[in-house]
This record gives structure tokens, C-alpha cells and sequence, in this order.
């Protein structure tokens, strides 16, 4: 700081060294609380006015504009920092709790519902402020990226507000909020979120949605709950299997009035024997599942019209499937 203030000072008004004050703040980010970080942006906002004063030559004019946005440059990455890791520490507790939760072997049916349906929304919060991290550390700081990131943040606490009602609702007989919706639009914003871990795993991913759907008529947040289940089951099928031959294909097409959406996984497949258990609640073959995504899944497809059933890939893995009417459908009814 003294050395961006010695420089800032003794330069002339064109030459906006304290922007650089950012980086001091985010480098500190790590080590202080709320408060000393506040603090700390104080402190560089008043010396920054303090070397704006003291400089002796260069364009006045200039120097109150570079002084303005290097003021609003300290106060930005300070605000982005903060709100980045209060998502990420709300996002790393709720989880944890979550996972505490489900391990509680008097749980009732709607708590362990909701535990497995929200760590969807959760684990991309995580990832979203992980990747705002990333933006505030680039030399200047992505503030746009940042912002992006953090949107992405406010959206995914949203849908997982969401997501606990619909369950909530499911779980009381109420029926889904159906309307209109672009399906494969659905399907690759829950894609986009699952793409972090894909590429963590090594994971090659294939995209094969038909481009002439109707839209889809069904609960839009229920549909993307199933597909982001389907999705994270698929990726989990693969840890066993070498990285070479990980890969994953989503398909949707158009059959009779319905919508028919797939996920192929070249995993070691589903054993015989264990098809007509799959959908069953509190069934499963994971050492650390609990037995509720496709039980819920198929809640939620029922509900909605449509169907969903299993079967073994051609090769190797399996496939995914469900069905969702269509306004077509809709009409003729």
C-alpha cells in the first residue's frame, strides 16, 4: 500500500495507480473478516483522495476522473469479495448440513426429499463462487465475469427456494405448476451447471436435442429437477470406469405428443435384477446413497403426464428415459 501510494502520488493525474488498491484488497481477502476488509477499503479510498491531493503536476481534469474510478474500482472488487463469500460460506454450511441430515436414520420422507433435491442448486452456488474467485484474482479484476458469476449465485439460491416448494407440494398431493416452456432450452441451462463437474471428471459430453420440439407442457422446475438428477446419476455411474471411455449422451425427440428425453452413460451398466428396484424409495446400489432421486424423479414424471423407465445401453452403460406432454397434447385433451 505504501508503494501504490508513493507511486500514485508522485505520478501524474493521468496515471491511475491506485486501481491497484484492488489487489491488496483481494490478496487480504483471505486472511480478514468482514469488518477488516470494510476497513481495509476505507483506508485505501482515503489515501487514494490523500495522493490525488499531494500529486504536483498532470491533467486536474483527468486526475478526478482516474481518482473516481479507482474510488469506485476499490469499492466494487471490496463488495464482490463480500457477497462471493457469503454465498460461498451460506452454500458450504447448508450442504454440510444437508449431508447430516440424510445421514440421520429417523428421517422422515419429505426432509430427505428435500436434502437430495437442493444439493443441486447448492453445489452450483459452490461452483459460481468458486469461478467469482477466479474473475476478482485476474490482474485487473473481471469485474463483469464477477458480476456474471454472482448472478448466477442469486439465481441458483432462488431455484433451490423454489425446488423445497415443489417438493413440499408433492409430497401434500398438490398438483404441479404446468405451463408452456422451451424443453431443450430447460435441458441445457441444467447442463451448463452440470458441465464444471463433467470436465472435473473427465467426462465427454454429447448433445443431441432435435431442434423442430413443441413446447413442452409440464412443471418447468419439476422437469429440470429430473434431468439434473438423471444427469448427476450419470456421472456418478462413471467413476468406476477408465477416463478414455467416459461419455455421456442426452438426446431429446419428439414421439406421438410427447417429448422424449434420454441419457446414455457408457458406465459398467445396471445389474440384472435390479431394473424393477430402481424407482422404488430407499432403494439403492450407491455405498453412500439414500434411495430418493429416482423415486422422486418418477413422482415427478407421473405427475406431469409422462412416464420414465430404465434399460441397458447397446455396449455398455444404460439409458434414462422420460416422456412429457406437449401443448399438442395438452390441446387435444
Amino acid at each position: 500500500m505504501a508503494a501504490i501510494f508513493v507511486a500514485d502520488t508522485t505520478t501524474r493525474y493521468e496515471v491511475a495507480v491506485a486501481v491497484f488498491y484492488t489487489v491488496v484488497i483481494f490478496t487480504s481477502a483471505r486472511v480478514l473478516r468482514r469488518r477488516g476488509l470494510i476497513s481495509l477499503a476505507a483506508v485505501c479510498i482515503v489515501m487514494t483522495v490523500i495522493s490525488f491531493v499531494f500529486t504536483p503536476h498532470g491533467d486536474l481534469e483527468a486526475g478526478l476522473i482516474n481518482m473516481g474510478i479507482s474510488i469506485a474500482a476499490i469499492v466494487m472488487i471490496a463488495f464482490l469479495i463480500l457477497k462471493a463469500e457469503a454465498a460461498r460460506t451460506a452454500a458450504h454450511d447448508a450442504q454440510a448440513q444437508l449431508m447430516r441430515i440424510a445421514r440421520v436414520k429417523s428421517l422422515e420422507g419429505l426432509t430427505t426429499s428435500i436434502a437430495h433435491e437442493v444439493n443441486q442448486p447448492l453445489a452450483a452456488i459452490v461452483t459460481s463462487g468458486n469461478a467469482c474467485q477466479r474473475w476478482l484474482a485476474q490482474d485487473p479484476p473481471n469485474l463483469h465475469k464477477a458480476n456474471q458469476a454472482l448472478d448466477r449465485i442469486l439465481s441458483d439460491a432462488g431455484r433451490a427456494s423454489t425446488i423445497i416448494a415443489r417438493v413440499r407440494s408433492l409430497t401434500k398431493g398438490a398438483p404441479p405448476h404446468k405451463g408452456e416452456f422451451d424443453f431443450n432450452k430447460a435441458v441445457l441451462e441444467i447442463v451448463a451447471v452440470s458441465q464444471t463437474e463433467m470436465e472435473r471428471n473427465g467426462t465427454r459430453l454429447a448433445t443431441e436435442l432435435s431442434p423442430d420440439l413443441p413446447p413442452a407442457f409440464a412443471d418447468r422446475v419439476q422437469i429440470q429437477q429430473v434431468v439434473g438428477n438423471l444427469v448427476l446419476n450419470a456421472i456418478e455411474a462413471l467413476a468406476s470406469v477408465p477416463v478414455s471411455t467416459r461419455s455421456i449422451r442426452i438426446t431429446s425427440d419428439i414421439k406421438g405428443d410427447a417429448i422424449v428425453f434420454a441419457v446414455f452413460d457408457s458406465g459398467v451398466g445396471i445389474p440384472a435384477g435390479v431394473y424393477e428396484h430402481l424407482f422404488e424409495a430407499f432403494w439403492t446400489s450407491k455405498q453412500e446413497g439414500i434411495g430418493v432421486g429416482l423415486s422422486i424423479s418418477r413422482t415427478i414424471i407421473e405427475a406431469n403426464g409422462g412416464q420414465i423407465w430404465a434399460e441397458p445401453g447397446e455396449g455398455a452403460g444404460a439409458v434414462f428415459r422420460f416422456s412429457v406432454p406437449t401443448t399438442l397434447q395438452e390441446k387435444r385433451e
